[in-house]
């Protein structure tokens, strides 16, 4: 069981409510364990919170992310175009009412934003200010060439194969 207690508020003066003195007696919201070891009945609900599930995934991230700081900052930027345009595609297949895969969104979407962080950590090595950093994000963003995203160009591909296999 848990057991709550909330301490009261007490001011002494108007000045205390906009700067709180050392004197006020609230202390929060306490949150006292009787039984520690036992764990909430909603935990099964929400899948099992144990350590080792938790270590795999931190270990999985710090693999891609070193592959991510492995990349050269040019690679980079092709890559974020690459999933920005893939995250596009997914995009219209939803609008489109085909089949795709839901948890590609927030895939996609993390790892562009795990891209952008490393670019960013590179930048402010340099000593590269916010300021500057937006200007040179908007010079990049506008010297970009639209082009199709790689699956949309592995589609096609393959449907180039099967007409020249057809006519053949």
């Amino acid at each position: 069981m848990t057991s709550l207690s909330i301490s009261s508020i007490t001011f002494s003066s108007k000045l205390s409510l906009i700067k709180p003195s050392s004197s006020s007696a609230f202390h929060g919201v306490r949150i006292a364990h009787v039984c520690p070891t036992a764990r909430p009945s909603f935990s099964s609900l929400r899948g099992s919170y144990s350590s080792s599930s938790s270590v795999v995934m931190m270990a999985k991230r710090e693999e891609e992310l070193k592959e991510i700081r492995a990349k050269s900052t040019e690679e980079l930027n092709e890559e974020i175009v690459d999933l920005k345009g893939e995250l596009f595609m997914l995009r219209l297949q939803r609008s489109a009412r085909n089949e795709f895969k839901s948890s590609e969104f927030r895939r996609m979407r993390k790892t562009i934003a795990r891209m952008l962080t490393v670019k960013r950590e590179r930048e402010l090595e340099e000593g590269i200010n916010k300021r500057l950093s937006r200007k040179l994000d908007r010079k990049w963003k506008k010297s970009i060439v639209p082009r199709p995203p790689p699956s949309l160009k592995k589609l096609q591909e393959e449907e180039a194969a099967a007409e020249a296999k057809e006519s053949a």
